[in-house]
């Protein structure tokens, strides 16, 4: 399948297109806010940046800067060709369960190790996810877990018709 037209980016904006494959992962100082039930549950300025052609930025949040004792872990894995096998982990706020809300890599891939333990959460599973204040949008089918915000432009994988990109 062709890849789509990239769509221009603007001042201040990246294209997903530009992206590296194998991914790029790197510590940004921009804050990272999940909220789920009206509670902050991850709130953190030392996130690692994920950049994968054709994805929005996934944020993965230093496990300390998440609330203790509002994971467990949940059932299944998944494997990234890149990053290695992924945990999954639920959330428990308030007595509610919300299922496979983020995953981490516990033991990643080599040239990834930075993520390891780093909680990624999936913007369309928590009732808000912010990047420097700024409401996410969910990447689109749920398995990649990108947070678009207005600094991206696309298309983004995930849509359908989008899984040989």
């Amino acid at each position: 399948m062709p890849h789509p037209t990239p769509a221009p980016a603007g001042p201040g904006q990246e294209s997903v297109w530009d992206y590296p494959r194998p991914p790029s992962a790197q510590v940004t100082g921009r804050r990272v806010e999940v909220t789920v039930g009206g509670q902050v549950v991850a709130r953190t300025d030392r996130a690692v940046r994920v950049c994968e052609t054709s994805h929005p930025p996934v944020y993965y949040v230093p496990r300390e800067d998440v609330v203790p004792g509002v994971l467990e872990r949940g059932a299944g894995s998944s494997w990234c060709e890149f990053k290695g096998q992924a945990t999954y982990w639920d959330l428990v706020v308030d007595g509610v369960r919300s299922p496979s809300v983020a995953w981490s890599y516990e033991r990643p891939s080599p040239g990834y190790e930075q993520l390891r333990g780093a909680l990624a959460f999936y913007p369309s599973k928590v009732d808000g996810a912010t990047v420097d204040g700024e409401p996410v949008r969910a990447q689109a089918g749920d398995f990649y877990g990108g947070w678009i915000t207005s600094d991206v432009v696309g298309p983004f994988k995930g849509e359908p018709g989008t899984r040989g990109w």
